[in-house]
């Protein structure tokens, strides 16, 4: 009989117990239970804290510099299947797929001894989804995880999937100078431009500006007037004209 009547007095005390600590404490127990279910305040699924990195944002390696600044407060997740993919590429014939992959190998190692962000490789796989985009986005949805990537495509493809994605080209065009027409740029002249007569120059966060009647003074320093900002797919471009030259 004792036996029989065990289990039903511990359903008992444990309920007694769960309704006294609702009642003493609901904040607590729903903070507790929304937890336990992975959702936020507002009953949404709650994000993780990992960020799953693709093969491409490895190859850019502009992701080992981002870390340094400490902007990245989220562990870095690294499939197994993106390395074994690096690994290919690395593998390759062609000396310029070599060298991306050894590169995108080398970040991997710079970031595994960074002391600004904790980095992981995991085992974690999807079976069927022999291509590599369609396997983070399903082991996204799984984790519950963002999507660090430069590919275009996947990208998209996330973005329809409700994945929240980090693209680092579009980070770095958001922090680029901020150049109005009228201000005047201290640039030096590199290289000539398409048009005749037209000189390049180049900004510190990479910005194109193309100064007319620059060819003539390559390799100085010139005051230029901003005369338009141009916003394209490859990013931003400046054009203007000398106001004066030095040496």
């Amino acid at each position: 009989p004792l036996g029989q009547l065990l289990p039903f007095i511990t359903a008992l005390t444990l309920a007694y117990l769960g309704a006294a600590a609702v009642g003493s404490n609901p904040s607590a127990f729903l903070s507790l239970l929304r937890s336990i279910l992975g959702r936020g305040e507002d009953g949404t699924r709650a994000p993780s804290e990992y960020i799953l990195l693709d093969t491409s944002v490895l190859i850019d390696a502009r992701i080992a510099d981002v870390v340094e600044t400490g902007f990245v407060d989220k562990t870095l997740l690294v499939p197994r299947f993106v390395l074994e993919e690096l690994q290919l590429v690395a593998d390759s014939s062609d000396a310029l797929r070599r060298n991306r992959g050894r590169r995108g190998l080398e970040v991997v190692n710079r970031l595994q001894h960074s002391e600004k962000v904790n980095v992981e490789i995991t085992n974690q796989d999807t079976p069927g989804m022999g291509d590599v985009d369609k396997k983070l986005v399903r082991l996204a949805e799984r984790l519950n995880a963002s999507i660090m990537t430069n590919d275009f495509n996947l990208n998209r493809v996330a973005d329809i999937q409700g994945i929240r994605v980090l693209n680092l080209n579009e980070l770095a065009n958001a922090v680029k100078t901020l150049v109005l027409p009228g201000e005047t740029l201290r640039v030096q002249i590199i290289q000539e431009g398409k048009e005749q007569g037209q000189g390049v120059a180049y900004l510190e966060d990479g910005t194109m500006v193309v100064v007319e009647e620059g060819a003539a003074l390559l390799g100085q320093r010139v005051d230029v007037r901003v005369n338009r900002v141009l916003q394209t797919v490859a990013g931003r471009m400046i054009f203007g004209a000398m106001e004066h030259t030095s040496a």
